[in-house]
């Protein structure tokens, strides 16, 4: 798993720990599409985490963090991604700096790594996969894409264009099958149809959990 030492993912965390937020079910933080504000959460698990620091840059400049829109993620921008694994549960942390300000984000674990090709990241990963669902048939069908089947990492930016959100789930990934976590262009659905997504891909990070 790619890492870097804990104290560059705390020193970003703490750029914005007045800069959070809480909301839907599954997630601490901005997930689930709720926007209220708090502070960041406190009760995590105890493992020791391992830390994925990144700073964006264009397609054809980084394999590590890929702004695919240089308004809504700056190239600059910082990404910190930190994943706990334990007793069968999976807690993974995102923090950003340098966002576009006051925006609403939707963020997913996917399958893939990052590519210069937004798609190159695969869909979400599923803990439970969607049997219905396959090449360029995403799944919509909220009894499979919803935040606790995936990870989903919604959030809203600050006024200085920090963001966070945590999501914790029952589950382990399976080894090799998620690769990266990738921001979109609103915060995600749970309609029946459009469960799941969350529009343009604006940013991609690759993380081996």
């Amino acid at each position: 798993m790619r890492t870097t030492p804990l104290t560059v993912g705390l020193v970003l965390t703490a750029l914005i720990a007045t800069g959070c937020a809480d909301g839907g079910s599954g997630t601490e933080g901005n997930g689930g599409g709720d926007t209220t504000a708090t502070d960041a959460p406190t009760l995590q698990p105890t493992a020791s985490p391992s830390v994925t620091a990144s700073i964006f840059m264009p397609p054809g400049e980084s394999e590590a963090a890929i702004t695919y829109d240089e308004t809504a993620v700056p190239q600059g921008a910082t990404s910190d991604i930190q994943v706990r694994v334990q007793d069968g549960e999976t807690y993974v942390q995102f923090t950003g700096t340098g966002l576009e300000p006051n925006r609403d984000f939707g963020a997913h674990v996917h399958t893939q790594p990052c590519g210069d090709d937004p798609a190159a990241a695969g869909p979400h990963y599923q803990n439970e996969v969607d049997p219905a669902a396959g090449e360029g048939e995403p799944s919509t069908d909220p009894a499979y894409a919803n935040p606790e089947n995936e990870v989903w990492l919604d959030f809203t930016s600050d006024d200085t264009g920090n963001g966070f959100a945590s999501a914790t789930v029952p589950w382990e990934f399976r080894e090799g099958e998620a690769n990266s976590v990738v921001l979109h262009e609103h915060h995600t659905s749970t309609e029946a149809g459009e469960a799941g997504s969350a529009g343009d891909r604006l940013a991609c990070v690759t993380v081996e959990f």
